[in-house]
């Protein structure tokens, strides 16, 4: 009988552990994910970030390049970059979940691990909602569906709090230089540009229907924006426009006026919201 309820123990651990549920992703792809994955791989920041704000930062064995925040992230191992991480580096991690975004090179990474039993769970977050929805999305594969549904609430009552302070305010009309040679900036359905307009501004290319639109310097002089937004620390600053043909003659440079923010506004994720009310202090102190 010792023997019997013995092998029956042995026979429920084993269950257990390979115990599995099935989802369908952000891509609409049917995954079968572990019911408590404890070996995860982040493809992302964006994903990173939203793993570590659901609690399940230390299961949590490799990250992406890229990655800034959390801080405690930074002390997990890289598996190279975004659009072709190394396949072999994640499998040296023994992950039992990959979780990601759809970029380019997604889908060939998620069938390349698939192929060797690896589940990889992709989200697609477009806007703030999106962020939202990748939140509930990662907290389903993640199976902490509670956690994720009380960080949205807190997540949506921030943001609801900025749009209730900015709302009815004169927005000021703001350019975002992703790079100056050539001239690129945000357009139309552009992540920042959704979140600017949240944060009481308004971007002056937001006409302009591709995300990542290269307009030329006689289109930028003429749209005359008030002010310049760029990213703290980030690879374009004052001095370098300063000092490039024809950006003198914006108002905006002559004047020095400059809003920066924090890297959160370039990462859909939980953290991007810091970025946006950091944006609607600097807009309207």
């Amino acid at each position: 009988m010792r023997r019997a309820l013995l092998a029956l123990t042995l026979l429920g651990c084993i269950f257990a552990a390979h115990a599995s549920r099935m989802l369908t992703d952000g891509t609409g792809r049917k995954v079968t994910v572990p019911d408590h994955p404890h070996r995860i791989v982040c493809l992302v920041p964006s994903v990173t970030d939203t793993v570590f704000a659901l609690g399940s930062g230390e299961d949590v064995v490799a990250i992406s390049d890229y990655t800034t925040y959390p801080p405690a992230a930074l002390k997990k191992p890289s598996i190279g970059g975004l659009v072709k991480p190394s396949i072999e580096t994640i499998l040296s991690f023994h992950p039992d979940l990959v979780v990601g975004t759809e970029i380019p090179g997604s889908a060939e990474t998620a069938a390349q691990l698939e192929t060797v039993g690896i589940p990889v769970y992709l989200v697609d977050p477009h806007g703030l909602a999106g962020i939202l929805h990748a939140v509930d999305s990662i907290g389903q594969a993640l199976n902490h569906a509670s956690q994720a549904a009380a960080l949205n609430l807190s997540l949506q009552q921030r943001i609801e709090a900025v749009k209730t302070r900015t709302g009815g305010k004169q927005a000021p009309r703001i350019l975002v230089p992703v790079w100056y040679d050539p001239i690129i900036t945000i357009g139309k359905h552009a992540f920042i540009t959704e979140m600017i307009e949240a944060a009481g501004a308004k971007s002056v290319t937001d006409d302009l229907l591709p995300d990542w639109p290269q307009i030329s310097m006689e289109a930028l002089i003429a749209r005359a924006p008030d002010a310049l937004l760029l990213v703290r620390g980030g690879k374009v600053n004052i001095e370098t426009l300063q000092k490039r043909p024809g950006w003198s003659s914006l108002a905006a440079i002559q004047g020095g006026k400059v809003y920066y923010v924090d890297n959160g506004i370039e990462v859909p994720s939980p953290f991007a919201i810091n970025a946006l009310e950091e944006m609607a202090e600097e807009f309207h102190p």
